[in-house]
């Protein structure tokens, strides 16, 4: 599949592979007869752009899933998104004394009703795009940016929402909220599962805790008992090391090189290499054409 620039789904996230769509899409080779199994739905920013007319997103943060699903059942729609964004971003931008007051206001909000409204809201004027729980709920930091729901990113993010739901209403797609190994026992020999997972050996929990054991058992299933292809996005190689972790996947590996940009410094903008692994012969050569 032939994809020149990605587009971006409404939730934001930090790492979300934007970038990286067009390169991913087109080293995919599957015909598409069968389903497309995301586990680690993240942003959703590649099963999105990609829209296989088959698909089961699942991801174990209950929040994401309730925000898609809730889109999708028509709970709420792009109209209620640029309503609610004006009034909560003029709040926002307008609370005395302190400026981000009103963001912490919306967080716990949330923590108690989680209403996929105001997920959004904070992922949208959050620190960095992080997605953070902690024993007491959803944690991230203000991104310290008062007017952040300008009228011109609010149009944006409803122009994104109108995008997904038609998505949505297209095509046959379902929304889990699961443990990866319960939803990929579904997968059959015609499907194909893109995994982005946690990257083992950094920093990155978003809503629980993902070890090198969960890596390890994520690989040997992969390997051995997932039907269909797949493809791992996982980082490669940084200017500091390597990802030993990828010697336990089989398949064929490619390598793509882009920025990684963490804080809010240009300083901390540094190089890194990602790689996708791609087993059972789904590895697009240059004749060939992708899904």
């Amino acid at each position: 599949m032939s994809i020149e620039k990605a587009l971006v789904p409404p939730i934001k996230i930090q790492g979300i592979k934007t970038k990286l769509v067009p390169w991913i899409a087109s080293s995919i080779k599957w015909n598409g007869d069968g389903t497309w199994f995301e586990p680690f739905l993240g942003s959703g920013v590649v099963g999105f752009n990609i829209a296989p007319k088959n698909a089961v997103f699942s991801d174990n943060n209950p929040y994401i899933i309730d925000f898609y699903k809730s889109l999708q059942e028509g709970v709420f729609n792009s109209q209620d998104v640029h309503q609610f964004l004006t009034l909560e971003g003029a709040k926002l931008e307008k609370t005395p004394p302190s400026k981000e007051s009103y963001y912490y206001e919306v967080r716990d909000r949330f923590n108690k009703t989680h209403s996929p409204l105001d997920f959004l809201f904070l992922q949208r004027s959050n620190f960095n795009g992080m997605i953070r729980f902690g024993p007491n709920g959803y944690n991230v930091p203000f991104g310290r940016k008062p007017n952040r729901f300008r009228p011109a990113l609010i149009t944006k993010i409803v122009h994104q929402i109108d995008w997904v739901k038609y998505l949505m209403d297209t095509h046959h797609w379902t929304f889990v909220c699961d443990d990866w190994s319960n939803v990929l026992s579904n997968a059959q020999q015609d499907d194909f599962t893109y995994l982005d997972p946690p990257y083992i050996g950094r920093s990155t929990d978003y809503f629980s805790s993902w070890t090198e054991k969960n890596a390890i058992a994520l690989a040997d299933y992969a390997n051995g008992d997932l039907c269909g292809g797949y493809a791992l996005s996982m980082w490669y190689q940084n200017k500091y090391r390597k990802n030993e972790h990828l010697k336990k996947w089989d398949g064929e590996m490619l390598t793509d090189e882009h920025f990684y940009f963490l804080g809010g410094k240009e300083s901390n903008r540094n190089s890194m290499t990602e790689s996708l692994v791609i087993k059972d012969g789904y590895v697009a050569s240059n004749s060939d054409a992708a899904v």
